[in-house]
């Protein structure tokens, strides 16, 4: 391919259109970032932040949400590789058995916050065909826009739109799509119908279905309870409002039904048994903007949001052992999170001579119920003390002020205030809480040039105890009273680093990236279950305690490069985490990796190809290193005890015609795991893929 491309860059050159008329080259770190005063690329955020666009989900052929950020610096994805498994992990925040982690990630879907916490379960669950943008930020410095207590960072997942699908000058489109891959002979079904009414009005239908048998792992062991089937689906209508204002209304649904499944869904533990199981995940949302472009002090966004995800538990293998307590885990039960959202927020817009600034206010508020409830054999209800009922409400006002000067020097302060109140459900006999947190922050950036810049930021956040944290009266081996005396985790995370840009530097218009992010993140009353507690009833003990104080540090490097022929992206992190009081090193910290992608292009026949690989080191504590796989057993958390070095590579190609008849065409074929190496992530519990072929077809028609 290297000497092909080589021998017609020639022929190509000469065809090349005016420098007037190439349209600018747009690496992974020149991606738009929005969220308050000016949108920006993301290499000029002084926080690190990774977009994944719809051509790199269209190029993965995901099949499930983890696979979309598992090349991003920093991040990994925690549990399993089960479809009702997946967790995530940011800069070592994140565990699938440590409740209360989807406070310290905040997940959101066109706005609305996600979270779901049960037992052996993971914490998302959705369709990968549903989302053309998801943009991660890394770092408690998000709190400040998107809630207290983002220890970790923020994930925001972005569905598509009908304009994504109608091209210039048509009113409509169709897309059909199929995909197909060879390990655990996995497919997807997908149709998208997009229409335009006049000029004011579009409309989006999505569905998919997808399913899967059990996968193989390198050794071509089957990893049993991998199979799934899911359909899901989005509906979405976008309207024009006056002049300036845009209203949007959508629902999503997934949900996934089977029979007989692994009741652990986060690791291959086989004791707990099997389970017929039905998840439901609904998102409605509705929100409407005006830029007000004549009014300096207006810009407006409002939005209003229902989530609701819901677990239906029937005829568990182990079903004879139903009882109260801890053995409910096996009852047939009802397990769910619905939450109602609000927020508001306006930017004011002030400009001088060589100076500009926006000031962005703005609130939020939610309403959130936790159900639990479980069936005795005879029929009769009872609570499910591990996972107690209740509510939470939020209610959080925040301020950011962006000031930027000559347009070199760019300095953005703000704050947050929250307050929030939790109440159990009456079975419970517990008095309800309530508390407020503070996170303030400082940010800066400044050019030298459009070549280099630096920037450094000071955040300080607060999280809030959850419901389960609080109120839980059970755990898998012990009773203990509810512990009401939990106070908030606080971190104070310091954060500083360079970007450097370049552009002609191989050929006429190519352009070139690198972003280097070091961070510390000082973390006080971390929450944990009480290492101190006995099997038995003790009465006289909290079951959740404030730990000491934990330091994560290290850098993440990003880089890019995006010319005629070539493309290249590199992401490195590294990453360390210890208890200050024993010194020893964190469990949910992920080892050392490198993720690379190296690609060419033929525009001329419209194909892109390419080789994606991913080198992680061996676990930084020498205990939790193994020269060879190893089983786990059941009762050890986390899997990390065993985990080892690895490296897996994937190749890629992208075939889209643009003119003649084939136009409308999309075909993606790759290899993930070309050499069928046999490894484990870090933070899963299940050996991962083996050699996979992928490929996908799509074909889309327009009026």
């Amino acid at each position: 391919m290297a000497v092909f491309v080589g021998a017609h860059a020639a022929h190509a050159q000469e065809a090349k259109t005016t420098e007037q008329d190439r349209k600018p080259r747009v690496t992974v770190l020149q991606r738009l970032v929005v969220s308050a005063g000016v949108a920006k690329v993301a290499i000029d955020t002084p926080q690190a932040v990774t977009v994944v666009e719809q051509e790199d989900i269209d190029r993965l052929q995901p099949e499930t949400i983890g696979e979309i950020i598992r090349a991003t610096p920093g991040v990994n994805v925690t549990g399993s590789d089960r479809l009702l498994g997946q967790s995530f992990n940011i800069r070592g925040i994140g565990a699938p058995e440590n409740t209360g982690d989807g406070g310290r990630i905040i997940v959101n879907v066109d706005g609305a916050q996600k979270f779901y916490e049960q037992y052996r379960l993971g914490s998302f669950f959705s369709d990968p065909e549903l989302y053309k943008r998801v943009a991660v930020l890394r770092g408690p410095a998000s709190s400040t826009l998107y809630g207290s207590g983002a220890l970790g960072g923020v994930i925001n997942f972005e569905t598509k739109d009908a304009s994504d699908f109608i091209a210039e000058g048509q009113t409509g489109a169709l897309r059909l799509k199929s995909s197909w891959n060879s390990n655990g002979n996995g497919y997807l079904v997908n149709s998208v119908l997009a229409q335009r009414l006049g000029d004011n009005a579009e409309f989006l239908l999505t569905g998919n279905y997808r399913a899967s048998d059990p996968y193989e792992s390198g050794n071509g062991k089957e990893v049993i309870g991998t199979n799934f089937k899911a359909w899901s689906g989005l509906a979405k209508g976008t309207f024009n409002v006056g002049d300036e204002g845009k209203l949007r209304l959508s629902y999503q649904q997934w949900d996934s039904e089977l029979e007989d499944q692994q009741l652990s869904q986060t690791s291959g533990d086989a004791g707990f048994g099997l389970v017929d199981r039905h998840v439901v995940d609904r998102t409605a949302a509705v929100s409407y903007e005006n830029p007000f472009a004549d009014n300096d002090v207006l810009d407006l966004k409002v939005s209003a949001s229902y989530s609701n995800t819901t677990n239906k538990q029937r005829n568990a293998s182990l079903r004879s052992f139903c009882s109260a307590g801890t053995f409910a885990v096996v009852c047939d039960s009802n397990y769910g999170y619905e939450t109602w959202q609000f927020n508001a927020q306006n930017t004011m817009d002030w400009t001088g001579d060589d100076w500009a600034n926006h000031l962005t206010i703005g609130s939020q508020s939610s309403y959130q119920t936790r159900k639990a409830e479980a069936f005795f054999n005879n029929g009769n209800l009872f609570p499910v003390t591990f996972h107690p009922e209740g509510t939470d409400v939020k209610t959080g006002v925040f301020v950011q002020n962006e000031f930027i000067w000559d347009e070199r020097l760019t300095i953005t302060p703000g704050m947050r205030l929250d307050w929030h109140k939790l109440t159990p459900d009456g079975a419970l006999n517990a008095p309800s809480s309530d508390d407020t947190a503070f996170s303030p922050k400082i940010a800066a950036l400044y050019k030298f040039n459009d070549s280099v810049s630096v920037f450094g930021s000071i955040a300080h956040t607060e999280r809030f105890p959850t419901i389960d944290e609080v109120f839980s009266t059970t755990s898998s081996s012990s009773q203990f009273k509810p512990s009401l005396s939990l106070k908030k985790e606080q971190s104070n995370n310091f954060e500083a680093g360079f970007a450097l840009s370049g552009y002609d530097l191989v050929q006429d218009g190519d352009a070139a990236q690198l972003k280097f992010t070091g961070f510390y993140n000082d973390i006080t009353n971390l929450i944990a279950l009480n290492s101190e507690l006995v099997p038995g009833f003790n009465p006289t003990r909290e079951g959740y305690v404030n730990l000491n104080k934990a330091n994560i540090y290290g850098f993440e490097i990003e880089t890019a490069y995006d010319s005629d022929y070539v493309f290249a992206n590199a992401a490195y992190s590294f990453v360390v985490g210890k208890d200050k009081s024993t010194n020893s090193y964190l469990t949910t910290i992920a080892p050392h990796e490198l993720a690379l992608t190296l690609g060419g292009k033929l525009s001329d026949y419209d194909l892109k190809f390419g080789w994606k690989a991913r080198f992680a080191a061996a676990p930084q504590d020498a205990s939790r290193r193994s020269s060879a796989p190893v089983v786990i057993p059941p009762s050890t958390r986390p899997s990390s005890r065993y985990a080892q070095a690895f490296d897996v590579h994937d190749i890629f190609v992208t075939w889209k015609p643009q003119d003649g008849q084939l136009a409308g065409w999309e075909a993606n074929f790759g290899v993930d795991n070309i050499f069928n190496k046999q490894y484990k992530e870090f933070l899963m519990n299940d050996d991962a893929k083996g050699r996979t072929f992928k490929v996908s077809l799509s074909k889309q028609f327009g009026w």
